[in-house]
C-alpha cells in the first residue's frame, strides 16, 4: 500500500488500498499541476494510455493519474461466474459498473485529490460519467472518448465484431500477441495506418503485466447490466467533450451523439477515419480536446 505521493513522478507503479481491493495506479507530471485521470476500457490496462501519450499531457499541465481497474492488469482480481444472458436479460453481474466508478473516487481520495479532470475510453467513459453522476464534487471537467449513455438503443456494436471480442485470448505470450492484433485490426481505425509494431509492444507488456480473462468477462456484465445514464447525465453541469470515431464499429457513433445530447452544453468531435482505438495520429486531437475541456473548467 502506497504511503505517500512524491511531489513529481518517477512512473513507478504503486499500489492503494482503497474499498478493501489494491489497485495500481502511477503518475505523469508536477503533483501541483491540474490533476487528470484516465480510465481505460474493457479488459485494457492502464498501459493501453501509453506512456508518451501521459507524458505529452504532463507537458500540457496536468498531474497525469492511470490505473489499473479492478479485475485488470496487477489490480486486484476479484471472484464471480459471469452470464452474459443473465447480465443483459436480469441486469445482473458479479458487481455494477457503479462500484468500478467509486474505485476510481477512492482512489482520488486516497491519494489526496478532492478533485480531478476525467477521461475514459469506451468502458472507461460510461466509468467515468457514472463518477460524475455520483460523485459530482470529484469531477471538474469530462471527457467522453467512443463510448455511450447506457441505453440499448444506441451505441450498438456492428455484429461482425462480436465474436472476436468474445472469443477466449491465447494463454501463451506470441498467441496473445497475434490475438490482439486480430482484435484491432477488425475494430481499429481504417481511416489511419495500422501500426502494428506499437500494438504488438502494447500486448507483449500486458501480457507480461498479468492477463485475466475471467475479469474481462466480469467487466462485460457490469456493462450489459448497467442502466441507461441518460437521466443522471442530464443533471450535470460541468464541461464535457464527447470524442468518438465516426468509422467506430465496436460502439456506434450514435452513442457518441446521444452522450453529447444528454449532457448540457456538451461539445462533440467526430473524429473522421477513427474506429475504436487511439492512433497516435489522433493524439494531438484527443490532447488539444481534454486541455480545451478542462480550460472551461477555470482554476
Amino acid at each position: 500500500m502506497a504511503t505517500g505521493v512524491a511531489s513529481v513522478s518517477t512512473m513507478t507503479e504503486e499500489l492503494m488500498k482503497v474499498g478493501g481491493i489494491d489497485l495500481c495506479y502511477e503518475t505523469f507530471g508536477d503533483r501541483g499541476a491540474r490533476p487528470l485521470l484516465l480510465v481505460m476500457g474493457l479488459g485494457g490496462q492502464m498501459t493501453w494510455w501509453e506512456d508518451e501519450f501521459c507524458e505529452q499531457l504532463a507537458e500540457r499541465d496536468f498531474f497525469v493519474i492511470r490505473f489499473d481497474n479492478r479485475d485488470t492488469g496487477r489490480s486486484t482480481a476479484l471472484h464471480g461466474r459471469s452470464s452474459l444472458v443473465k447480465s443483459y436479460l436480469l441486469r445482473s453481474s458479479p458487481y455494477p459498473l457503479t462500484e468500478m466508478a467509486d474505485d476510481a473516487a477512492g482512489l482520488l481520495q486516497a491519494l489526496d485529490v478532492p478533485a480531478a479532470h476525467v477521461a475514459g475510453v469506451s468502458m472507461g467513459g460510461m466509468i467515468c460519467q457514472s463518477l460524475a453522476i455520483r460523485h459530482p464534487g470529484r469531477v471538474r471537467s469530462l471527457t467522453s472518448i467512443m463510448s455511450t449513455t447506457g441505453s440499448r438503443r444506441v451505441g450498438l456494436p456492428h455484429p461482425k465484431v462480436l465474436s472476436s471480442m468474445l472469443a477466449a485470448p491465447p494463454k501463451d505470450r506470441d498467441g496473445y500477441a497475434e490475438s490482439l492484433l486480430r482484435t484491432f485490426r477488425t475494430i481499429g481505425s481504417p481511416g489511419f495506418p495500422f501500426d502494428e509494431p506499437r500494438l504488438r509492444a502494447r500486448a507483449l507488456r500486458s501480457f507480461d503485466r498479468g492477463l485475466n480473462a475471467a475479469g474481462t468477462a466480469r467487466h462485460l456484465s457490469a456493462i450489459l447490466a448497467a442502466g441507461d445514464r441518460t437521466p443522471g447525465l442530464r443533471e450535470l453541469r460541468i464541461p464535457a467533450l464527447v470524442i468518438h470515431g465516426a468509422r467506430d464499429p465496436l460502439v456506434n457513433p450514435s452513442g457518441g451523439k446521444a452522450t453529447a445530447k444528454a449532457i448540457p452544453g456538451a461539445e462533440l468531435d467526430l473524429v473522421p477515419g477513427m474506429g475504436h482505438d487511439m492512433p497516435r495520429e489522433v493524439w494531438p486531437r484527443l490532447i488539444d480536446g481534454i486541455a480545451r475541456t478542462a480550460g472551461r473548467a477555470g482554476s
